[in-house]
């Protein structure tokens, strides 16, 4: 059978990297097939002396993705940092990743501003990459630790207004009602809400393991969501499921909970933003900390918990004052 590769140069693996296999010993090769590269680092292993491997951006993507940090990544963080290892082999694939300053990452920063929330995301994951690098002793220092975040050109989200829920309670049909129902009553994302099973609820609510953080809890089910899941048929292994019992994807779940946001004018209000919504309703009930708006959205870090729940904490912070500033007012009338 004819060989496109050259004697001795075999591909392996599911990834199809290439080996040279001669003389008992195994090495990797990193160059293309075809290439005038390839073929010196071919001339080279002929002779018996392998190539000191390139470092390089597009290298460091593969060190990190061999290493024992990938597979405990969710499959969400997955597939995000695959998209963003695209367009950093494109743009730096060639570069040493040791050659970088800081004041690179934010030239790459800056030419990403039209999109802030993607700007961030990647520089992001280019300092994830840079850690590693790091740690394997490519690099001395990470120069993308520490550098400043876009501001976002859109308003920061807001929880929902009780007006809006109650409209979109009045507006829309048993699917997006159960979906919108979901989100707020546990206060999780729209990713584990829609992988939520009928065999995961227990004693009145429901065990969540979030595919973000990889976080197992526990959520109570609230009044609301516990008198529509008696009215909901089951019609599949998850809560929310089609007709034909197959699971909702996200983006047919998306479609029906705006097809009722138009209607009932809340497009200010997204599907995240009921996330914030039940963090925000918790934070404002009395006697209520951010450990237990942590304990329902899964949160281990306080500031972002806070990040949810901070106007309602204010508010709520703000009544107390005000409320003890009357007390004193009226002791000292009475008195």
């Amino acid at each position: 059978m004819k060989r496109s590769l050259p004697a001795y140069v075999y591909a392996k693996g599911k990834r199809g990297y290439l080996y040279f296999c001669r003389w008992g010993k195994t090495q990797r090769m990193y160059a293309a097939p075809g290439t005038a590269e390839f073929a010196a680092e071919y001339a080279l292993l002929m002779r018996g002396r392998p190539p000191a491997p390139k470092r390089t951006i597009k290298g460091l993507i593969q060190k990190y993705m061999e290493s024992e940090r990938w597979p405990a990544l969710a499959q969400n963080t997955k597939k995000s940092y695959r998209r963003h290892f695209g367009y950093l082999e494109e743009v730096a694939g060639h570069i040493d990743p040791a050659t970088l300053r800081t004041a690179h990452i934010y030239e790459m920063r800056d030419a990403l501003r039209d999109t802030p929330t993607d700007a961030n995301r990647k520089i992001g994951t280019l300092s994830t990459l840079l850690a590693h690098g790091v740690r394997i002793g490519w690099l001395d220092r990470n120069p993308a630790e520490g550098v400043e975040k876009l501001k976002g050109l859109r308003p920061p989200r807001e929880p929902w207004p009780d007006t809006k829920i109650k409209a979109f309670r009045g507006e829309a049909a048993p699917l997006p009602l159960l979906i919108f129902e979901m989100l707020l009553g546990t206060g999780q994302r729209i990713g584990d809400v829609l992988k939520m099973r009928w065999d995961d609820i227990e004693d009145g609510g429901i065990w969540v393991r979030q595919q973000k953080t990889g976080a197992g809890i526990f959520v109570p089910f609230t009044d609301e969501l516990a008198a529509i899941l008696e009215q909901t048929p089951r019609q599949g292994d998850t809560i929310i499921a089609q007709p034909n019992g197959r699971p909702c994807s996200y983006s047919f779940a998306h479609k029906l909970v705006t097809e009722v946001r138009v209607k009932i004018d809340a497009m200010a209000w997204d599907i995240h933003a009921l996330r914030h919504s039940a963090a925000a309703e918790i934070a404002s009930l009395p006697g209520m900390s951010i450990e237990h708006v942590m304990a329902i959205t899964g949160h281990s870090s306080e500031q972002m918990a806070r990040h949810y729940s901070r106007k309602a904490d204010m508010r709520a912070k703000a009544r107390e004052a005000q409320n003890a500033r009357r007390t004193k007012h009226e002791t000292g009338n009475a008195g």
